[in-house]
């Protein structure tokens, strides 16, 4: 009988380069890794897949970011009242609509894209958004049609929150599976740089007709334009997204290879698309994820989509000034989003996301009074500082939320939990800030808001658990090169032979 191999150890410096890999396996029950059980990325195929996630991601939010700019004007056209505030509640009230829907659309589309696969769904919900944009441009006036006006844009706002329903969760799981483990941050974050990108451009074309238009002629037709614009966008974002192919990680659990590796962790891949399954089995985690989400949507619709409107009414600012400013932010904050991602991939997603949160608990207050005082300057400094703090929260989460469910069920556990707390804080945000200052009479509201939001988020933060430059649960390991997937199997303490 031949003497025992003696164990190997495994090389520190692989471990050096891959230490949230090599914890990850010597916490399953079989450490053993065979080169078939781990996932080598086409770099190319990477960047197609963000590409078109990102891409279909900044048209849909365009889409969605349209509303929240014409905010003001929408109000006089479809909720004629004669009184502002009646009218602004009542359209960011149309607002909040569609964010009461979103968690229905996460019900249907998040179980589906379980099933029956991540491209497939995203094209779907690109699809409807397109459709319910471009409905609303098409809408007659109050003064044409009377209640029917408001009617249907309320159904055809329902119809784009349904669809945003399905959304993120497709678009950040799909970028996060086709990821290398070490770089998943880096990846991530060009999501919610489409999102940037939505807004800009519907930022800037709602500030170019606000610029060109009088009040008269933006009420009578030019609110139509970027609603109709959003038609031939969809059909660009839908062509994008059907030229992908599934992701890795779906491939593998479709066909059974993540049943039979030991790489996957023994997770079965029945039940896929099982909504009850979701909330019996992932309830902690959804938890988790609403109080992450909650606080992340808060600051950012607050920042992202309600400034605007603070400024013109609030502080007196027109419309076209407030937008600038925003402007301006977005696209530094744009800059910046990528690195804010790779240092994730460094550092951690936990002490990324603690800064942001910190950020707001600590400077929302001293922003807020920055930007009472008034003048260019003052407002563009205390959006940077909010701005900053959000931008941490921007380049981290689409990366860590999908990383806190398995496989099987990641699309509708993160579109279950992601839109329930964005139906429940992130659209009714404009609506809560309006109401709380007209309750108070204190324009620092948004401010508090923001803080106690903050100071809900670090809890949950502190709470999560460290996924950098981990596999994703339920999914075996993914690398950049088949020199990598042979370092890491020669690298392991394998069992001895005899």
């Amino acid at each position: 009988m031949a003497a025992p191999r003696p164990p190997q150890t495994a090389d520190p410096e692989a471990v050096k380069r891959h230490p949230g890999l090599f914890r990850a396996i010597r916490q399953r029950r079989n450490p053993r890794l065979r080169r078939t059980d781990i996932t080598v990325t086409d770099d190319r195929a990477v960047k197609r897949a963000v590409k078109a996630a990102s891409l279909g991601n900044a048209m849909e939010w365009f889409d969605f970011g349209i509303y929240s700019y014409l905010a003001v004007t929408l109000g006089h056209v479809f909720f004629p009242s004669g009184d502002d505030t009646t009218q602004l509640l009542s359209s960011f009230a149309t607002f909040a609509v569609a964010f009461l829907v979103r968690p229905l659309g996460g019900m249907f589309f998040g179980p589906l894209g379980d099933r029956l696969g991540r491209k497939k769904v995203l094209a779907l919900t690109m699809i409807l958004m397109a459709v319910g944009t471009f409905a609303i441009g098409l809408i007659p006036s109050h003064e044409v049609i009377g209640l029917w006006a408001p009617a249907l844009l309320i159904l055809f706002r329902m119809l784009q929150g349904f669809s945003t329903g399905g959304e993120y969760g497709g678009a950040s799981t799909f970028i996060a599976e086709y990821a290398p483990d070490r770089r998943r941050g880096f990846f991530g974050s060009f999501l919610e740089f489409g999102t940037l990108a939505g807004y800009v451009g519907a930022a800037g074309l709602v500030t170019a007709l606000y610029a060109v238009l009088d009040d008269a002629q933006m009420e009578s037709w030019g609110w139509r334009v970027p609603f109709l614009v959003a038609g031939p966008l969809g059909l660009v974002g839908l062509y994008l997204r059907l030229r992908l192919d599934e992701t890795p990680a779906f491939r593998k659990l479709d066909g059974g290879a993540a049943r039979a590796t030991e790489a996957a962790d023994g997770v079965e891949t029945s039940g896929k698309g099982d909504l009850a399954r979701i909330f019996r089995e992932q309830w902690p985690t959804l938890i988790l994820c609403v109080c992450l989400v909650g606080a992340y949507n808060i600051t950012d619709y607050m920042l992202l989509s309600y400034m605007p409107t603070y400024l013109s009414d609030e502080l007196g600012y027109s419309e076209t000034h407030g937008l600038l400013i925003l402007i301006a932010v977005m696209v530094f904050l744009m800059l910046l989003i990528s690195r804010v991602g790779a240092l994730s991939d460094r550092f951690g997603r936990k002490p990324v996301l603690m800064a942001g949160m910190a950020g707001f608990l600590v400077l929302s207050l001293p922003s807020f009074l920055l930007i009472r005082q008034g003048g260019i300057p003052a407002i563009t400094a205390g959006m940077l500082l909010l701005g900053l703090s959000l931008l941490c929260m921007l380049g981290t989460m689409s990366a860590a939320l999908p990383a806190l469910f398995p496989t099987q069920v990641r699309y509708g556990s993160l579109s279950v939990g992601y839109n329930l707390s964005a139906s429940i804080f992130g659209g009714t945000t404009p609506l809560v800030i309006t109401a709380l200052i007209g309750w108070s009479g204190s324009n620092l509201m948004p401010a508090y808001y923001a803080m106690g939001a903050a100071l809900v988020g670090l809890v949950a933060v502190a709470c999560m658990k460290e996924t950098a430059r981990m596999p994703l649960d339920g999914s075996p390991p993914a690398v950049e090169s088949h020199e990598e997937a042979a370092e890491l199997c020669a690298a392991q303490s394998p069992e001895p032979r005899f």
